[in-house]
């Protein structure tokens, strides 16, 4: 049930082409931007991977044979958070897998702790809080802040937040891939 690492580059080199929802980038341009950000920010490898494979969820999770319609907003949420980690658990340590685990999480979290950044954004991601759940209240936020990894998981929110601007120069998936690499030697 895992993924070798030949196998994420080949999902996301082919699966990851389409766009990323109704924002203006491909998914793998959403996540080379996300993992370029983390990098920039000189967070560590584990991080910048997560940043890089945060979604991979959607791609694992996507019916093969449909063609995605960029202008529908989805009726319920994917739970795309969760759908890639079996088939990553092997290769990487829980400083990748908890920030994936945690990313939609950190979304509801800094709603209810940052009051302008909802107004940050997107319609979409707006739309799929909704889906997710919503702002945290008291009692979720204080929990969210005991958990392993949670002011990682709040990082990768912020570049994931930020990392929807097309045309934006990174470096290739041939480079996260040495990174990857690195994590599972």
């Amino acid at each position: 049930m895992s993924l070798s690492i030949p196998e994420i580059v080949q999902l996301l080199g082919s699966r990851a082409t389409t766009w990323y929802g109704q924002e203006a980038v491909s998914q793998l341009d959403h996540a080379l931007q996300c993992a370029h950000l983390a990098e920039l920010a000189n967070e560590a490898p584990e991080t910048v991977v997560a940043a890089l494979l945060h979604d991979l969820g959607h791609m694992l999770s996507a019916d093969q044979g449909a063609v995605p319609d960029q202008d529908a907003l989805p009726a319920k949420d994917d739970l795309h958070q969760f759908v890639a980690l079996p088939f990553l658990r092997s290769l990487f340590p829980d400083a990748v897998l908890e920030p994936i685990k945690l990313h939609v999480d950190a979304k509801r979290y800094l709603c209810a702790v940052d009051a302008p950044y909802w107004d940050s954004l997107s319609p979409a991601s707006k739309h799929s809080l909704e889906l997710q759940g919503g702002r945290f209240n008291e009692a979720q936020v204080l929990a969210f802040e005991d958990l392993p990894f949670y002011a990682e998981a709040v990082r990768l929110r912020r570049y994931d937040d930020l990392a929807k601007e097309p045309g934006k120069p990174t470096p290739s998936l041939a480079h996260y891939t040495a990174t990857m690499e690195q994590l599972v030697a």
